[in-house]
């Protein structure tokens, strides 16, 4: 995932906030949470994209040329494109992964859902999501927004967050357990 320092927080709580403005009275909040899912996604999966929002050699000009120009290609919609402009040419290219996680954050409080983040070995089927969310539904509440990342460094199993809860049935924390315990009896 991307990081931040913490002052990009509030930044990005407020081009957020800004954003989920601008979509609302157009009906597009839906479109803007695919979108910034992607964008998210992008960040996450390419170094070189973290790199490029994120270096203080690059010129606002050629990160915001080099941005509008992933964003284009990656199909984004055109306020998402024009708001990620306007994020980058205000110096702010390194927020974007955070305005987006805020983003997405601000649209379930909104809504009144609770956001689980589930990592996973391998994608879910869909009678596993059904069966992860009647699991978690008498936890987290009635409205789910499940959010499945893929880890191939897992092996196994899942790690599910709910809030400041974390439930770790993964395959790595088992044989660390089990490692440990080994060490114990030597």
């Amino acid at each position: 995932m991307v990081t931040e320092t913490p002052g990009l927080s509030a930044v990005a709580a407020r081009y957020a906030g800004a954003l989920y403005d601008l979509a609302e009275p157009k009906g597009q909040l839906d479109a803007c949470a695919v979108d910034l899912k992607t964008l998210q996604a992008m960040l996450d999966g390419s170094a070189d994209l973290r790199y490029l929002c994120a270096s203080p050699l690059l010129g606002r000009e050629k990160q915001a040329k080099a941005v509008g120009a992933v964003v284009e290609q990656a199909g984004l919609s055109d306020l998402v494109r024009r708001f990620a402009g306007i994020v980058v040419k205000n110096g702010r290219a390194a927020a974007l992964g955070g305005v987006a996680g805020a983003f997405l954050a601000l649209l379930a409080a909104r809504r009144g859902e609770v956001t689980v983040e589930v990592r996973s070995a391998q994608p879910l089927d869909d009678a596993q999501m059904q069966s992860l969310g009647a699991a978690l539904r008498p936890i987290a509440g009635a409205k789910l927004a499940i959010d499945v990342k893929i880890d191939p460094g897992m092996l196994g199993g899942l790690v599910v967050k709910v809030g400041s809860r974390m439930f770790d049935s993964s395959l790595r924390t088992k044989l660390q357990r089990l490692q440990l315990a080994m060490k114990g009896v030597a």
